[in-house]
């Protein structure tokens, strides 16, 4: 069927059964595949709520696959991905609580749509069974790849399933406050006049959460550049730094730009330079920097390679959000439980020892380097900073509080829902 011919809540059922087909069977990225389908939807509201079918399917595939495989005699598989898909779409629109008649219809009128009406009476039956019985619960753990969930007990024993559990939730709106322009209270109070609930985190000078999630453009002087949309977990990295005025700065992984534009408000006299090896990030980041009117020295550059980019002039302090398994933030991209290979860890581990190794003759004695990632893997953390530091000897660590997580001897580690923020690891190292 023609989508201009759908009526919208079918087109939404249409649009999230695509989106989590590709992402399901073809291994397509969650976040290019909705960039690239949410366009044709005219209405935010459809928009949001594709991307909320879809987030949800994915945080729950497991448990939607456990229903399919209790519920038919042989679940779909090959050829039938898109019926899998599509019952997932409508079990999650079960778990987001909207009315039974009109997901049913709208769900059982999107597999005529896609060209299945002899499926669609198989559709209408498994999604009312779902109504009667509701869904069967499993283990969170199941969600992940087998390989990946041993790590994380043997990385995590004591929080195996804490972190299992947080990661197939949805992960709270965080806004960081522009102190350009006001004081966090002073934006809190904003949000308290408009009827919108809001809380702060001690220790996280920026930071808000919201109790409930807004579009960006309802979230008030988004626009403006007043606010912008980051964890709480990534604002923490600007603390980290610790930077005194003026300083000349590395941002080496800087893309999506959050961080580079977090250090700029605190600091506009920051001399700071942002690399990333992707030019279409790159030029993304600049749009940023744009609503945010903050001018940047970024550039399209493998940061692993300061030859072919560097002026020969040291850094006061470097910054490395390095490339990982993303691991800590599952829950804002359950796609990497889909996409992430065993062997890719090695690869990442091998990246992120080059940036380090690479950028440390950057800074100059007595200068800093925070090492961050998203992960939750001692691969990727603490063994990657304590390798460093054996191999290094002009590197010393230096403590954090207890408010970047859990001491792992070799940096601190947030795991993901704790205090409400993604998995996080963070890692400060002066040069002696």
């Amino acid at each position: 069927m023609n989508a201009s011919r759908m009526s919208p809540g079918v087109a939404t059922r249409v649009a999230a059964t695509r989106v989590l087909d590709v992402v399901l069977h073809r291994g397509r990225s969650l976040k290019a595949t909705l960039a690239a389908a949410l366009p044709a939807l005219a209405d935010p509201r459809d928009r949001a709520l594709v991307e909320a079918i879809v987030f949800t399917a994915l945080r729950q595939q497991a448990r939607f696959d456990a229903a399919l495989a209790l519920w038919l005699d042989k679940p779909p598989a090959g050829r039938d991905g898109e019926l899998r898909a599509l019952l997932h779409a409508g079990f999650a629109q079960w778990e987001l609580g909207l009315p039974a008649h009109a997901l049913v219809a709208a769900t059982v009128d999107a597999a005529r749509a896609l060209g299945r009406p002899h499926q669609a009476g198989l559709v209408n039956a498994i999604l009312r069974r779902a109504q009667r019985e509701g869904l069967p619960e499993v283990d969170a753990a199941a969600a992940w790849p087998q390989w990946l969930a041993e790590r994380i007990r043997q990385d995590w024993p004591g929080d195996t399933d804490a972190i299992f559990a947080a990661s197939a939730q949805a992960g709270p709106m965080w806004l960081r406050v522009n102190p350009r322009d006001g004081s966090r209270d002073d934006y809190l109070q904003r949000l308290t006049d408009a009827g919108i609930d809001a809380s702060v985190l001690p220790g996280a000078a920026d930071a808000i959460q919201l109790a409930t999630p807004l579009p960006v453009h309802d979230v008030p002087g988004f626009d403006a550049g007043t606010v912008s949309v980051q964890d709480a977990a990534a604002q923490r990295v600007a603390d980290a730094l610790s930077l005194a005025k003026g300083a000349r700065v590395l941002d080496a992984c800087a893309a999506p730009g959050g961080k580079t534009a977090h250090l700029l408000e605190r600091d506009p006299t920051l001399r700071l330079t942002a690399l990333d090896i992707d030019p279409r990030r790159v030029r993304r980041m600049q749009d940023t920097f744009a609503r945010l009117g903050l001018q940047v020295d970024a550039r399209a550059a493998d940061a692993a390679q300061p030859a072919d980019w560097w002026d020969g002039k040291r850094f006061d302090a470097i910054l490395i959000d390095a490339p990982c398994s993303a691991t800590g933030i599952v829950r804002r991209q359950p796609d990497v439980l889909l996409h992430r290979r065993e062997a890719d860890i090695a690869a990442l581990n091998k990246i992120q020892s080059e940036l380090m190794d690479a950028l440390w003759p950057l800074l100059i004695p007595g200068g800093k380097l925070v090492y961050a990632t998203c992960s939750i893997l001692a691969a990727e953390n603490a063994v990657q900073v304590q390798t460093f530091l054996e191999r290094t000897p002009d590197a010393v660590l230096q403590s954090l509080d207890a408010g970047f997580g859990h001491d792992t001897g070799f940096g601190h580690q947030r795991l993901p829902g704790e205090l409400g923020m993604d998995g996080f690891f963070y890692a400060r190292l002066r040069k002696a």
